[in-house]
């Protein structure tokens, strides 16, 4: 029986452990027709629970009908301290070699017996570690998911594997505290002495701009430039965040498969748009110069397979 609207949450065995995922159903779920596709997987040590309310894509799933699938990564504890094993990071899932490609892999084939979805328009996100996971899939199974959009975390993949150009999307902050965008070793994870050697993220992009031969100067399409205040709501109310920039570098292609990406200033490692003052402690400053779901989506909303149609 397929799903109508609302989250529902579903577990699956693949290579004998238990996987779980959550699945968003948006309004248009009703009309029976199938809908695109985002795969949207959290960061190192979250859960796919708490993301979902992070970054608060639901809302624009609502609004313009697409589903949102939320996975959980791997851990010691059952939906707590999380992680992926994007090929050399991060954490659990890396040190003990779980094979997270093959567990996309089996959940793509899980999905339609549980929600209808157009085959050749699903996509793939996440922030952080979910973002090197991201990348990894981009290099592994690009043959069914169409395009990819990594927020705050990169990881240097040699060779790209994918047999096709792939569109990427990388949103990332020069300021952010924890996924280093010029690159380095990062400081410890709270309550670890597990340390990231983050990549140059232009450098890491340089990789792709080569593979999708793009071309190697970038068109800026966009900057913005926020106010210093953030006056999104939370407990707190309005708070002075300083200046935010956004800027837009798009890496043509002759087909149109760009690499782009969103180089901010001022922000943390965090989703922009997403929940406003979390853990600003720990990641850094939110920020609203931009809003990744609406981003990301419209990026996505371009691309479908099977032979890459640009819509």
């Amino acid at each position: 029986m397929l799903l109508t609207t609302g989250d529902y949450n579903f577990k699956l065995q693949h290579a004998g452990r238990e996987r779980s995922y959550i699945i968003h159903a948006p309004p248009q779920t009703a009309f029976g027709k199938p809908l695109s596709l985002i795969i949207n997987f959290h960061g190192g040590g979250g859960n796919a629970k708490g993301y979902m309310q992070y970054t608060k894509m639901n809302e624009l799933a609502d609004q313009e009908g697409f589903i949102v699938v939320y996975p959980n990564g791997t851990g010691e504890r059952a939906e707590k301290f999380l992680s992926w094993n994007a090929g050399n990071c991060c954490g659990y899932a890396y040190e003990n070699n779980i094979d997270d490609v093959g567990f996309v892999n089996a959940l793509l084939e899980d999905l339609p017996s549980k929600i209808s979805i157009i085959t050749n328009s699903i996509y793939a996100t996440g922030i952080s570690n979910g973002a090197m996971m991201v990348y990894r899939l981009a290099s592994e199974l690009s043959d069914k998911i169409a395009a990819f959009a990594a927020v705050a975390g990169g990881i240097l993949i040699d060779p790209i594997r994918s047999g096709r150009a792939v569109p990427i999307m990388h949103i990332h902050s020069v300021d952010d505290p924890r996924a280093l965008f010029q690159g380095g070793l990062g400081p410890r994870f709270p309550m670890s002495n597990r340390r990231v050697n983050h990549p140059n993220i232009e450098t890491m992009l340089k990789k792709w701009i080569k593979h999708n031969d793009c071309c190697e100067q970038p068109v800026i399409e966009a900057t913005i430039v926020s106010d210093t205040f953030d006056d999104r709501l939370s407990n707190k109310g309005p708070r002075s965040t300083g200046q935010h920039t956004a800027t837009k570098f798009t890496f043509k292609q002759s087909l149109g498969i760009n690499v782009v990406l969103w180089k901010l200033t001022g922000a943390g490692h965090v989703w922009p748009g997403g929940l406003a003052n979390y853990l600003e402690h720990f990641l850094g400053a939110s920020t609203s110069v931009i809003d990744a779901n609406k981003e990301i989506w419209v990026f996505f909303s371009r691309y479908s397979l099977p032979t890459m149609t640009i819509k």
